[in-house]
């Protein structure tokens, strides 16, 4: 009896396993880009970035407005993502009891699937986890960026070395790799609401999301690239 119910999720565990090696792959890839070439990664490029406008803002707190301004914009985009994914949760739960009366419906197209309200179920709650997954990655990155907001404005001359450039630029690429966790995971659920659909259509929305969009996402823009070779 085992063996039959697994040849029926046959077609979606077969999709979930080359939807996951595609994932891991592409991370993987753009981990070995990295070593090669560590600014050819934007979010290395973005982290020396940070790095600089922290040192330069500490030594001069005549910008200090216009840093808190640029953290107060960092924390509006985090709330305003972390508000969405509780949106999108309540959403979530509200298809859980609506699972028999949308079956008929959303599984019109579902050619190779299953279409046991078990796995519908299972579905939502993978969707669920990764949106609650997004939720404290958001969360996590506006308090820390509620922290660095002060610690930026601290006088280095009064002998408070502790809050050092090095140390305040560190916990700002943590909040910022919080973020950069956050809209991954936004971007990692598009597979996820295909899967409502069929397996086959989860497969493809994983496709064009690692070949068509992770990559001009994550690869820092040629032409920067190039004025950084000339300035060399």
């Amino acid at each position: 009896m085992d063996q039959i119910e697994l040849l029926n999720y046959k077609n979606d565990l077969i999709a979930v396993f080359l939807v996951a090696v595609l994932l891991i792959g592409y991370q993987i890839h753009l981990r070995m880009v990295s070593r090669r070439d560590s600014m050819a990664v934007l979010s290395n490029a973005a982290t020396l970035a940070r790095n600089a406008w922290v040192k330069t803002v500490m030594a001069n707190h005549a910008d200090a407005i216009l840093a808190i301004q640029t953290l107060r914009n960092s924390t509006m985009a985090a709330s305003f993502l972390a508000s969405t994914a509780i949106l999108l949760m309540v959403g979530a739960l509200t298809l859980t009891g609506q699972a028999r009366s949308l079956q008929a419906t959303w599984h019109f197209l579902n050619i190779f699937g299953t279409l046991a309200p078990e796995l519908w179920l299972v579905k939502l709650l993978a969707i669920l986890l990764l949106l609650f997954y997004a939720f404290f990655s958001f969360t996590n990155s506006i308090r820390i960026n509620n922290h660095v907001g002060y610690m930026l404005t601290i006088n280095q001359d009064d002998g408070q070395n502790l809050f050092s450039p090095l140390m305040v630029a560190s916990q700002l690429n943590r909040g910022s790799d919080y973020f950069r966790v956050g809209v991954r995971a936004y971007y990692y659920l598009v597979p996820l609401v295909f899967w409502l659909f069929g397996p086959v259509y989860m497969v493809a929305a994983t496709l064009i999301l690692v070949f068509a969009l992770l990559p001009k996402i994550d690869r820092t823009p040629r032409q920067f690239r190039r004025m950084e070779q000339r300035e060399d």
